[in-house]
C-alpha cells in the first residue's frame, strides 16, 4: 500500500530557521522598545506562537532549534535590563517548559496534517517499484552537499574560528565590534561555500558565542550590556544563516541539475539502444551495466515459475530490488548497485526492456511467417511443375513407346529412329528439370557443400556446354593465359550450363551467344553475352527467384529454376552473379569468382583433364 499525498510538507530548514529568527528578533526588538509595557508573560506567550507556527512546517531538528532561540529571546528581553542574559528575575525554567511544550504542540498538529507520522515514507509491496515521487527527507536536504565537503566545513569553521578570535583578541584595541562582527561573517559565508548550511549554522552560533564572550562588554561573561549590541548580535546570525541558506540552495540546485543531467544522457542512451539496431533485452539490460553499473535480470513467468531471459551477472535474490513490468514480467537488480540510480530511471529501463522484448519476439514471428510463406510459394510453385511441366516430357516419352510397342503398325527405321529420337530428347528434358529441382532443394535446405579448388576456366567451359541444344554456336573468348579460379568444377560446370542456356534459349539464330573470361581486380569474370530481347532493370533481381520466367507462359523449355540454382551455386562458391544490358540490346550475365592463389595447385587440375 502507499500513503495519501500529505497536505502540508516539511519545510526545508534554510528556510524555516531564518524566518523564525527574524521573527523572534522582532519580538525582542519590540519588547525593548516598549521598555516594559509588554510584559514577561506577553513576550513568552509570541514567542511561543511563533514556536508552533515554526514546528507545524518543520522537523524535529529543525523545531528543537527554534525552540531553543525563543528560548533565549524569552530570557533575554523579559524585563529590563533587556538583552542581559542572566538568571536573576528572569523565567528560566517557566518558559523552558512553555517553549518545549509549544514545540510538541506544533510538531503534533504538522505530523497530523501529513498522515500520522514526523518522517512518514511511501510504503511499498516487496517486490513492486514505488509509484509516485518520495517526499524529500532531511537527508536528502542535507545531501545537496556532499558529506566530504560538510567535513571539510566543519573542519575549516574549527580553525577559522579559533585563528580569527586569537587575532581578534590580540588587535582589539584598534577595532570595534562592528569590525568584529564583518570578519566573522566573513568566516561563516566561507564555511558555508566549503561546507553547506549544516556546518554554516554550527559557525554562525559558535562565532555569536565568541563575539559576545570576548568582544562584547562585560567580557567573558553571555550577559550583554547595551540592547544594540545584542541587535548586532542577532542580526549577525541572521545574516550568516540567510547566507548559508542560499549558499546550500544554490549547492542543492546544482546537484539536482547534475542527477537531472545525468537521468537524462542515460535515458538518451536506453532511447538510442532501443531505437537503434541492437534492441533486443540483453542489450538494454548491457547498457544498464556498462553506463549504471548495475548489473540486472528480466525474468518470465511460465508455468508458474520464473524463468531467466536475459541477464548481466548473478543476482542474490535476498538482496535484490524487483520492478514489475506486467503480471508476468519482471526486472530484478541488484540492490546495492540500485543504490545510487534513480528508481524512476530503473522502472524506465525495466519497460524498454518488455518492449525490446516484444519486438524481438515479434520479429522472430514475422521471420518464421516469412519462411513458412516463402515454403508454401516454393511447395505451390513445385506442385505446378510437378503437375505440368514434369508431365510433358513424361506424356512425350509415354507416347513414343507406345507407339513403337504397337503390334499392328509397322514402322519404317526413319519413322523408329525420330520416336527413339524424341524419347532420348524429353528423357534429357526430364532429367535437366529434375537435376535443376533437386539443386534448388539443396539451395533452400542449406545442404550445399562446395569442394573449393583451383580450376581451369577453359577446360569447365566445354563440358558445361556438353548436351545443350545449339551448344555449337556458342562462341568462346577465353585467353589462354588467364589465372586458375578457386571454385567447385561440379558447381561452377551446373551455374554456366543453366546461364548459357539462358542466353540459347533467347538469342537470335543470326547472333548466338558469346561466352567471354577476363581476369578482373576482383577475381576473374566470366560473362556470357546475348542479343536477345532483353530484361528491363527493374526485373533484373527478380529473373533470379526460383519458378520466375518474366512473363513467358511457355514452360516447354524449362520451370524458371536455371538462373536461380546458377545464382545459387555461385554465390556458394564466394562469387556473384548479376544481369547487365548489352550494349545494342540484349542481356549480359556477369559471374565474378576469386582466383587461386596458391602457385603450387596452378598445374595439378589441369593435368587432371
Amino acid at each position: 500500500m502507499s500513503t495519501e499525498t500529505p497536505l502540508i510538507r516539511p519545510a526545508p530548514a534554510h528556510l524555516v530557521l531564518p524566518a523564525a529568527a527574524a521573527a523572534l528578533l522582532g519580538l525582542g526588538a519590540l519588547a525593548a522598545g516598549l521598555n516594559g509595557a509588554l510584559p514577561a508573560d506577553g513576550v513568552l506567550a509570541i514567542a511561543a506562537a511563533i514556536v508552533v507556527v515554526a514546528s507545524a512546517v518543520s522537523r524535529l531538528s529543525t523545531a528543537a532549534s527554534v525552540a531553543g532561540i525563543a528560548w533565549l529571546t524569552t530570557i533575554a528581553f523579559s524585563a529590563a535590563p533587556y538583552a542581559a542574559l542572566t538568571a536573576r528575575h528572569r523565567p528560566v525554567a517557566l518558559s523552558a517548559i512553555v517553549l518545549t511544550t509549544a514545540a510538541v504542540i506544533g510538531l503534533g498538529a504538522g505530523a497530523t496534517s501529513r498522515g500520522f507520522g514526523i518522517t512518514l515514507e511511501h510504503v511499498v509491496p516487496p517486490g513492486h517499484p514505488a509509484s509516485g515521487p518520495r517526499r524529500p527527507s532531511l537527508a536528502d536536504f542535507v545531501a545537496a552537499v556532499g558529506g566530504r565537503r560538510r567535513r571539510l566545513g566543519v573542519a575549516v569553521a574549527i580553525v577559522s574560528l579559533s585563528v580569527l578570535t586569537l587575532l581578534l583578541s590580540v588587535i582589539r584595541a584598534d577595532l570595534n565590534l562592528a569590525d568584529d562582527l564583518l570578519i566573522y561573517l566573513l568566516a561563516v559565508v566561507t564555511v558555508a561555500v566549503v561546507g553547506g548550511f549544516g556546518p554554516a549554522v554550527l559557525a554562525a552560533a559558535a562565532a555569536s558565542l565568541c563575539l559576545n564572550w570576548f568582544f562584547t562588554p562585560p567580557l567573558h561573561t553571555l550577559t550583554i550590556e547595551e540592547p544594540r549590541n545584542l541587535l548586532a548580535l542577532l542580526l549577525f546570525v541572521l545574516v550568516a544563516m540567510a547566507v548559508s541558506s542560499v549558499v546550500h540552495v544554490a549547492a542543492r540546485r546544482a546537484t539536482l541539475a547534475s542527477q537531472s543531467a545525468g537521468e537524462a544522457q542515460s535515458m538518451l542512451g536506453l532511447a538510442r539502444t532501443v531505437l537503434g539496431a541492437n534492441d533486443t533485452p540483453s542489450d538494454v539490460l548491457q547498457h544498464l551495466h556498462d553506463d549504471l553499473d548495475v548489473d540486472a535480470e528480466l525474468q518470465e513467468q511460465v508455468s508458474g515459475r520464473w524463468v531467466r531471459i536475459a541477464t548481466t551477472g548473478e543476482i542474490d535474490p535476498d538482496r535484490a530490488r524487483t520492478f514489475v513490468v506486467r503480471g508476468d514480467l519482471r526486472l530484478v537488480v541488484a540492490a546495492d548497485d540500485a543504490t545510487n540510480v534513480a528508481p524512476a530511471l530503473l522502472e524506465a529501463a525495466s519497460r524498454l526492456a518488455a518492449a525490446a522484448l516484444d519486438r524481438d519476439r515479434l520479429r522472430t514471428q514475422a521471420s518464421q511467417a516469412e519462411a513458412l510463406e516463402a515454403g508454401n510459394r516454393m511447395r505451390t510453385a513445385l506442385l505446378a511443375a510437378v503437375s505440368h511441366d514434369l508431365r510433358t516430357p513424361l506424356a512425350s516419352i509415354k507416347a513414343s513407346i507406345s507407339s513403337l510397342r504397337q503390334p499392328d503398325v509397322a514402322y519404317s527405321a526413319a519413322d523408329e529412329s525420330e520416336l527413339l529420337a524424341d524419347v532420348e530428347t524429353a528423357a534429357d528434358r526430364l532429367d535437366g528439370l529434375i537435376a535443376n529441382l533437386l539443386d534448388m532443394s539443396r539451395l533452400q535446405t542449406g545442404a550445399l557443400q562446395p569442394f573449393v579448388q583451383p580450376v581451369a576456366v577453359d577446360e569447365v567451359a566445354p563440358l558445361a556446354l556438353h548436351g545443350l541444344p545449339g551448344a555449337g554456336t556458342v562462341r568462346f573468348d577465353i585467353p589462354e593465359d588467364l589465372p586458375l579460379l578457386r571454385a567447385d568444377a561440379g558447381l561452377l560446370e551446373r551455374a554456366l550450363a543453366n546461364v548459357v542456356s539462358n542466353a540459347l534459349r533467347y538469342s537470335p539464330a543470326d547472333r548466338p551467344p558469346m561466352l567471354r573470361a577476363r581476369a578482373a581486380p576482383d577475381g576473374l569474370r566470366l560473362t556470357v553475352i546475348d542479343h536477345g530481347p532483353g530484361v528491363i532493370a527493374a526485373q533484373r533481381q527478380t529473373m533470379f527467384e526460383p519458378f520466375q520466367r518474366l512473363g513467358d507462359r511457355d514452360n516447354a523449355t524449362g520451370i524458371g529454376l536455371g538462373l536461380a540454382v546458377a545464382r545459387g551455386f555461385t554465390e556458394a562458391m564466394g562469387g556473384t552473379l548479376v544481369a547487365g544490358e548489352t550494349p545494342g540490346g540484349g542481356l549480359t550475365m556477369t559471374m565474378t569468382l576469386p582466383v587461386a592463389v596458391d602457385p603450387a595447385n596452378v598445374e595439378a587440375p589441369r593435368s587432371q583433364a
